[in-house]
């Protein structure tokens, strides 16, 4: 990475490359000249030119020199705020950096250039821009006054002393990141040294560090007794800087908060505490500053305008820290509206949009970040993992590939490529893509694991076994064992169905109305593959440990006012963001991440069908309704709360306080079944858009049509006993086609005597060996009951014999 140094150096020439008259401002002929020159393979035409200018002159109003246009200080912020790439751009030029730029020189505009008549003032003020970060010196974010660069002074000398013992006594420590995927957050406003690649962790237990606090104290109180109170606001600005810039974060903190308490309105303070805590992993408290921060921009007029894409796109990121990744798009999408050159406002966007998977957004806004920045490897990886999930696979692979090309260590691409070779069979080069990745992080233990199982599938099972050996010392985690199970699952892939291999059974796929069943318990074979499907879905979201009372006690605290937007009827309706607010509150026991996935699971199957017009708005009495049959609690109680949410929906003055329209109760149900069991089909629900029925419904009646099996949601009944019988186990019983241990119910085919597990029973999977005209399954749930069921068999023969 350039040092700020070098890239203001190029920075500079770029602009008297194109400062023509030499007046110290890019005019617009001259700017557009340079927007031309630094996108070679862009044709704009006069109206994208002037529209680019408009933007540009605007958004920097305040770096505009009358006639002269925009001066150097100007341009350098426009790149600071991500508006271009220095790098790329200084390259386009065909331009090069001589060995003295950047080298402790002070940079001029124009207006700089004025001699002062004191000659030591000018020796000492250019001392003063040698000896500390550019961010010093800047306009509207440096050092303002004198007594401050002796603070700065004397703090550079103990962070010098502390960094010098602690690296003599072995307890300075780095970690390169250089090789991951960057956040790409704004972290500072205006021009700044980056924070470094290597990220510093200092002991801060030991007797050096202690001495370093006190008398950083003392420089504090320094700040704090200053003659007025914009001068100790300055202090503790550039104490907090300085420390931040050696990444001593904790101690940043103090100093901004302090700003702030100085200067509650000032925009800078609460950013610049908020990326302090961002750091530190406090991401609701850095939320909390940022949108201080937002609040102090917007109130401010113009002055700080230009500043709010960055603090929208730092917001973003603290929200995706805490898994709101809903809430993190709305302020990406204001920040690349407010900047549409903000490349990395739209790669976020783009990423956050592949996060709650909607792919066909997130690769429009991947390929427009591309597009700004072509040399934009993350935003290269993303684009990828998004085409891979939208099928586009081959045209995934070339985008991975350019990926790695930019940036050869870039482990998120080498390891999504490697997963996306395993899903197209193509396992030995996902081997080659998962040793490079441990050859960039040795102790990646999920690509240790999945180089074994990419080898077993290859064929190659000694160096499997090795690799799996490998993958054991580095961890023990549980999902380890669940990708040994995986990889056993691998091998059994293998079975064709015209034989087995290595002593595995291998079976046959039945039509379903070959299947047939024994008992009124019997679960019919369809009920249960819609019912797994509901299961599985509950287990990515936890609904299940979400107490449907919740719900209720949601409805009853929380007032949502009447809207007319989305569908242009009277609703309780809301934004996603909104809603995900709502679900953080449901699921406070998941983690960001865990929480991060329910979201994504939850917008794809729920909200997709409830918002197909893409409105951004969902009707959150519907959205309540449809939710209670999955949550936790006594069925009857679920029921009774999803009637309740459409009591509770209800704006029409035709509906009964107590009862619910209808209509509303049909339409509910059909959405029901589409959101649930999508096998139904969407035809169901158009039918009920002509009806129009004033008539209400009782909840006895509303009970009656929700247990309906064909037409209503009876399949509640088969998830509660898959939610019964999770965890049940069938002694030393296996399936007899997957031969693994049976869990949850077991079906015995009474004939053949062979018995399945919920899974291959509801994908009509049976033993090749056993094939039959008619496969007839009697379902046990527990051994107690096959034991119920054997002692019953033989008393009746006994009576029959006698």
């Amino acid at each position: 990475m350039a040092s700020r140094g070098s890239r203001s150096e190029k920075v500079k020439r770029i602009f008297h490359q194109f400062d023509g008259n030499r007046d110290g401002g890019l005019n617009r002929e001259e700017m557009a000249a340079l927007v031309v020159a630094v996108n070679p393979r862009v044709k704009f035409s006069d109206e994208q030119i002037n529209a680019i200018l408009d933007e540009v002159f605007k958004t920097y109003g305040e770096y505009i020199d009358g006639e002269k246009g925009l001066t150097y200080e100007g341009l350098l912020r426009t790149y600071d705020d991500g508006a271009g790439d220095v790098d790329r751009d200084f390259d386009a030029l065909g331009l090069e950096l001589s060995p003295d730029d950047g080298k402790n020189k002070e940079v001029r505009s124009g207006s700089d250039e004025v001699s002062s008549s004191i000659a030591d003032e000018r020796a000492m003020e250019t001392q003063k821009k040698q000896r500390t970060a550019a961010w010093a010196v800047s306009p509207n974010h440096g050092i303002v006054f004198d007594d401050t660069w002796k603070i700065v002074d004397d703090l550079e000398i103990l962070v010098k002393r502390l960094k010098t013992k602690q690296a003599k006594d072995g307890k300075l420590k780095g970690d390169n990141f250089d090789a991951f995927s960057d956040a790409g957050w704004s972290r500072e406003l205006g021009p700044s040294s980056d924070i470094s690649d290597k990220r510093v962790f200092w002991e801060e237990s030991g007797h050096d560090y202690a001495l370093f606090v006190k008398e950083l104290g003392v420089l504090r109180s320094r700040a704090d007794g200053a003659r007025s109170r914009e001068e100790a606001f300055d202090g503790h600005m550039a104490i907090g800087r300085v420390l931040y810039d050696h990444q001593l974060f904790k101690e940043a903190l103090v100093s901004f908060k302090r700003a702030c308490e100085l200067q509650p309105v000032d925009v800078r303070p609460h950013f610049r505490a908020g990326n302090c805590l961002y750091v530190l992993g406090r991401y609701k408290e850095a939320k909390e500053e940022y949108l201080l921060a937002v609040d102090a921009a917007e109130a401010d007029g113009n002055q700080w305008a230009y500043l709010l894409p960055q603090i929208y796109v730092n917001l973003g990121i603290a929200l995706e820290g805490e898994g709101m990744v809903l809430s993190a798009c709305e302020y990406y999408r204001e920040a690349a509206i407010l900047c549409p050159t903000h490349f990395r406002a739209l790669k976020l966007l783009g990423s956050a949009l592949f996060g709650v998977g909607e792919y066909r957004a997130a690769v429009k806004a991947l390929e427009e970040a591309i597009f700004l920045k072509p040399d934009y490897a993350d935003a290269h990886c993303d684009l990828a993992s998004a085409l891979h999930s939208m099928g586009e696979d081959e045209r995934a692979i070339e985008v991975f590939q350019k990926a790695i090309d930019l940036k050869p260590g870039h482990v998120d691409a080498l390891y999504n490529l490697g997963g996306l070779y395993m899903d197209l069979g193509r396992f030995q080069r996902a081997s080659e893509m998962y040793t490079r990745v441990l050859a960039v992080w040795p102790t990646h233990w999920r690509a240790q694991l999945n180089k074994a199982v990419s080898l077993l599938g290859a064929g190659e099972t000694e160096d499997a076994k090795k690799a799996l050996k490998e993958a054991l010392k580095m961890t023990n985690r549980v999902e380890l064992h669940d990708a040994i199970a995986h990889l056993k699952q691998l091998q059994k892939k293998k079975v064709k169905s015209n034989g087995g291999a290595n002593g595995e059974v291998a079976f046959l796929i039945v039509e379903a109305s070959k299947f047939k069943t024994v008992g009124e318990k019997t679960t019919v074979r369809q009920d249960l593959a819609n019912a797994l499907q509901i299961r599985a879905f509950q287990r990515v979201t936890r609904f299940g440990r979400c107490d449907v009372e919740l719900l209720s006690k949601e409805m009853k605290e929380k007032d949502v006012p009447v809207s007319y937007s989305g569908t242009g009827v009277p609703e309780k309706s809301i934004r996603k963001p909104i809603l995900e607010e709502i679900l953080r509150r449901l699921l406070n026991f998941l983690k960001p991440e865990t929480f991060q996935g329910a979201v994504k699971a939850i917008n794809e199957r729920i909200l997709s069908v409830l918002d197909e017009n893409g409105s951004g708005r969902v009707d959150l009495g519907m959205f309540y309704a449809v939710l209670a049959p999955v949550c936790g609690g006594p069925p009857e109680k679920r029921k009774r709360v999803a009637y309740d949410a459409l009591l509770w929906r209800c704006i029409s003055e035709g509906a009964s306080p107590s009862q619910i329209r209808k209509v509303d109760a049909t339409s509910y149900i059909k959405l029901l079944r589409a959101i649930y069991i999508p096998s139904s089909g969407i035809s169901e629900r158009l039918e009920v858009r002509g009806e129009i029925d004033s008539s209400t419904v009782s909840l006895s009646d509303f009970l009656q049509m929700f247990d309906d099996r064909d037409w209503g949601f009876g399949i509640i009944s088969t998830l509660i006993k898959l939610e019964n019988g999770d965890r049940n186990r069938h002694g030393n019983h296996i399936c007899s086609v997957c031969r693994y241990p049976i869990i949850g119910s077991r079906f015995k085919e009474t004939k053949s005597h062979f018995s399945l597990c919920n899974q291959c029973y509801s994908e009509g999977k049976v033993p090749s060996a056993n094939k039959q005209e008619e496969y007839r399954f009697k379902e046990y749930g527990s051994e107690a009951d096959a034991m119920k069921d054997k002692c019953m068999c033989f008393n009746l023969q006994s009576k029959t014999e006698s």
